[in-house]
């Protein structure tokens, strides 16, 4: 499966960064403005240590960027990066609607578009009796 979107590695390590939850809510909040790192491992009951690597991940997918203000290091998100999400998305979606009309076509049985009554009339017609036996 291809998707346009930037290389293969780029695409999984966007969506494997969106496949937590905490990573989602932490770039949800980063939209909203920069936090600290600090700031963020005060909202979830995880260590500190636990919520820089959330960071890091999505650093690493370029959901947010880090920089370091003094002894704080700011986070905040990147909204190209969502854009390109949801691009990778519909691309995919788009895929998988082709081939699901390519499949339907295939299936199709055209003799079903020449019957008056359509599809019901294909029933196959009674099986014949040998000769001399009744029914």
């Amino acid at each position: 499966m291809v998707v346009a979107t930037g290389s293969d590695e780029d695409v999984d390590r966007l969506f494997h960064a969106l496949a937590d939850a905490t990573r989602r809510d932490i770039v949800r909040r980063s939209r909203r403005g920069e936090l600290s790192v600090s700031q963020l491992a005060r909202l979830y009951p995880m260590s500190f240590a636990a919520v820089q690597k959330h960071v890091a991940v999505l650093e690493r997918a370029g959901l947010v960027a880090k920089e370091r203000r003094g002894r704080e290091q700011l986070v905040r998100s990147d909204p190209d990066a969502v854009a390109r999400a949801h691009h990778a998305l519909d691309d995919l979606a788009a895929t998988w609607r082709g081939r699901i009309d390519r499949m339907a076509d295939l299936l199709a049985d055209p003799d079903d578009e020449l019957r008056p009554d359509g599809p019901a009339s294909s029933a196959s017609p009674p099986p014949s009796t040998p000769e001399g036996q009744e029914r």
